[in-house]
């Protein structure tokens, strides 16, 4: 059997990130090492609640969950309850925790992780860069002690879903995603072996919907018996049948989580479905023949009065500097969402609780 891959997932757990917790424990090439929470979504204390919940609900409570840190490096705290809902996890609700967090600080594990694992983690940011920022600047050999780095965030030719040049997670903390990118481009310098991160942002995360048809595929697939009529031409909620028939606990968090989700994007995007911008994120850091990329790079603004946070991309070589970022241009989502419906569905067929 091929030697699975190490894997720190740096988090502030919403719905799309308990989806990408769910894919990368469902998938059989990771070995996930341990999770790191950040402020973003919520605050920082309930994404190391969410965190561990979700990692309980899959089957993995032996995961380390360890807490970073709680606020921006010089920004006040946002957060969007509005859009993944007070707790973090939409319509959903998970029994707390029983394991506790970590002893270990987020940055603290990333850096002994690092070193203990000289060229074997990969580690994929999914909430803002704060944790690895502080990282960095501990430690500016961290770039080349890992096998590689894959983040969910920015906005590089298209608009942004905060303000109209900004993505969120880099708005949240756009010093630290500064901070992140120029660490890489001296350490690249330094060390051409070193590889470019790999950053997914809205140019292909917006394309990665999921409907209600991919929850009823993956309910399928973990044996549960969802209603297939969803009757959308007459108005009835279309996630109600998977809802009323669902008693397979993680098809029900999956329903539950992203019927929340739906409702926002419907109320302000017009159509009832879902961007899950950090399971793909995870899944091309897994697999790079999900995504095509363009070498950039790429710098952040973070004193502009309307383009704080704004991924400015250098296309036409301006800056003169050598790219700092493999940059996502367009993505396989029919077969990223097929992987995802398999490996989550087969996730939960497997699930304990299931009868057999």
């Amino acid at each position: 059997m091929t030697e699975r891959q190490r894997l720190i997932l740096d988090v502030d757990t919403g719905i799309d990130d308990s989806l990408a917790l769910l894919y990368a424990v469902a998938s059989p090439e990771v070995d996930l090492v341990a999770v790191t929470c950040v402020s973003g979504n919520i605050d920082a204390r309930q994404v190391g609640v969410n965190t561990r919940a979700i990692l309980e609900l899959a089957g993995r409570p032996d995961v380390e969950v360890a807490l970073g840190r709680e606020t921006p490096l010089l920004r006040p705290l946002e957060t969007t309850p509005e859009t993944h809902g007070p707790q973090g996890l939409g319509h959903a609700q998970l029994p707390p925790p029983s394991r506790p967090l970590s002893d270990r600080h987020g940055v603290d594990l990333i850096l002994e992780e690092a070193a203990r694992h000289p060229g074997e983690i990969l580690l994929v940011t999914l909430g803002p860069l704060t944790n690895l920022a502080l990282a960095v600047l501990r430690e500016p050999a961290l770039p080349g002690l890992l096998k590689g780095y894959a983040l969910m965030g920015g906005a590089f030719g298209v608009s942004g879903n905060t303000s109209p040049t900004t993505e969120w997670n880099i708005h949240c903390d756009p010093d630290a995603a500064r901070i992140v990118f120029r660490a890489w481009s001296k350490a690249m310098a330094a060390d051409p072996r070193i590889p470019r991160p790999l950053a997914l942002g809205l140019d292909v995360t917006e394309q990665a919907r999921v409907l209600p048809e991919h929850v009823v595929r993956l309910a399928k697939r973990a044996g549960s018996t969802p209603d297939d009529s969803l009757a959308l031409e007459r108005g009835d909620d279309p996630m109600s049948p998977i809802r009323s028939v669902a008693s397979n606990p993680i098809v029900r968090y999956v329903a539950d989580a992203l019927r929340f989700y739906m409702e926002f994007h419907a109320k302000y995007d017009g159509f009832y479905g879902a961007f899950i911008h950090d399971p793909l994120a995870v899944a091309a850091a897994l697999d790079r023949d999900l995504v095509t990329t363009a070498p950039l790079y790429v710098d952040v603004e973070t004193r502009g009065e309307i383009t704080a946070g704004m991924t400015v991309a250098d296309r036409r070589g301006l800056a003169h500097q050598p790219p700092n970022l493999d940059v996502a241009v367009s993505a396989d989502v029919p077969a990223f969402l097929d992987r995802f419906v398999e490996r989550v569905g087969g996730l939960a067929a497997d699930h304990p609780d299931v009868a057999r």
